[in-house]
């Protein structure tokens, strides 16, 4: 399954230039991301701002970078670019499609015309080399460019100073098509539409499709509990969606689908919330779709609407990580909030089981306020952000500190240590 190595995001509300992994140009310093990632840090020092950052870049992709601008009350392309900044907002997603295949950098710059109105300046998709050389597959700009046909093509950079496909445009005009074997000359009619958003619909752009399929499937959750209360039509539905509100309709799915699993589910349900024995849905005279949990001190069961938000929540993320078809990669949000404090270890050790499984587990990345749940994690594992003295945000790996790496191999939890603030700077 395609793992996400290293992402960096520039001028986006608190970050003006952050980056988690590895990126192109030290793969022999940093470490990649691992398959669990988890972002601490105080109140106000851009937590939020990093989990919308995934957000975003799927948003976009979906409707376009004016729409994305504008969704989930983000308020407008200058709202989001970090105050103060005059240049675009960037992102930036190092990623390998398998384990066997050279790593792959996306490239986005989104910038504003004199309307205000956002659009794609620049989008460029490379791979990169063992000898640290690129070769350039997609490059735009303002939806003006060339991308390469196949698993193969591309324009060697091996200077990594770019190029400019205005140019290449040019060349092709002059009668010089044997430079670019496999190229097609792109011109996008809208220019707030990512390239990867249709070219990666087209077959003969294999590269392309991996990569839009791969974002295309990111869960990014927005669970709220009161929307897993809801009565939603009966119909079994294969996936959670973002806000939990099929809940019902995935159990349904599984129930029918995949019992075996879905019993599993309700064995470790069991171990975590005591006296629930049995959860089942049961359809309504018009059509609609109840959730019942059985707990064995009581002969009727309660509903949804009955159960706190703790043991939604729980319930939602098992659900989740037993998804038969996973998704490649889960963000979530303060998975904590609304969870007794002992579960959260529990939840830690179910979200890195899930992550390390082979060919189908999801990369787990997910911001907390919990020492309880960083208590279950390795220092590679955990990320610290903070507000530098410039009001920016900036982040680091606990494992750089041979500090906090020694007490850990003493058997000290992690979280114990970020609580008695070992993790703070300075």
């Amino acid at each position: 399954m395609a793992k996400i190595e290293g992402f960096r995001v520039k001028n986006f509300k608190s970050l003006k230039d952050v980056t988690v992994g590895r990126l192109w140009w030290f793969q022999s310093q940093n470490d990649p991301l691992t398959p669990i990632t988890a972002v601490i840090g105080k109140n106000g020092v851009g937590k939020s701002a990093l989990f919308d950052a995934f957000g975003f870049l799927a948003d976009a992709l979906k409707s376009g970078v004016e729409e994305a601008c504008d969704a989930r009350g983000r308020g407008g392309f200058e709202k989001l670019r970090t105050q103060g900044q005059t240049d675009p907002i960037e992102f930036e997603v190092y990623y390998k499609a398998s384990v066997n295949v050279q790593p792959i950098t996306y490239e986005i710059e989104i910038e504003a015309d004199e309307s205000g109105r956002p659009y794609v300046l620049r989008e460029v998709m490379r791979e990169a080399r063992e000898d640290y050389s690129l070769l350039y597959f997609l490059s735009l700009v303002e939806g003006r460019g060339a991308a390469w046909k196949g698993n193969q093509g591309g324009q060697l950079d091996e200077t990594t100073s770019g190029f400019d496909p205005e140019e290449l445009v040019k060349s092709r005009e002059k009668g010089k098509p044997e430079e670019f074997k496999d190229a097609e000359f792109v011109n996008l009619e809208d220019s707030r539409k990512l390239g990867i958003t249709t070219l990666g619909a087209l077959t003969q752009h294999p590269r392309i499709v991996a990569f839009r399929q791969f974002i295309e499937g990111w869960y990014l959750s927005y669970f709220t509990p009161d929307a897993a209360r809801g009565l939603p039509l009966a119909g079994p539905q294969r996936h959670l969606n973002v806000h939990g509100d099929n809940l019902g309709n995935v159990v349904q799915f599984m129930e029918r689908e995949h019992p075996e699993r879905f019993q599993s589910i309700l064995k470790e349900i069991a171990r975590s919330i005591p006296g629930i024995d049995r959860i089942e849905t049961e359809r309504t005279a018009d059509g609609r779709l109840l959730l019942k949990f059985n707990d064995k001190g009581f002969q009727d069961p309660f509903y949804a609407q009955q159960m706190s938000d703790g043991t939604l929540k729980v319930f939602a993320y098992l659900l989740l990580l037993n998804d038969p078809t996973p998704p490649p990669f889960l963000c979530i949000e303060e998975p904590e909030n609304g969870l007794y404090h002992k579960l959260l270890e529990t939840l830690a050790h179910e979200f890195r089981e899930h992550a390390i499984r082979k060919n189908n587990g999801s990369q787990i990345f997910i911001t907390t306020h919990q020492p309880y749940l960083v208590d279950a994690l390795d220092p590679k594992e955990v990320w610290i952000l903070e507000k530098g003295a410039d009001g920016f945000s900036t982040i680091r790996r606990a494992s750089d500190d041979p500090i906090v790496n020694n007490m850990v191999a003493e058997g000290l939890p992690l979280g114990g240590l970020w609580y008695s603030d070992y993790l703070d700077a300075g």
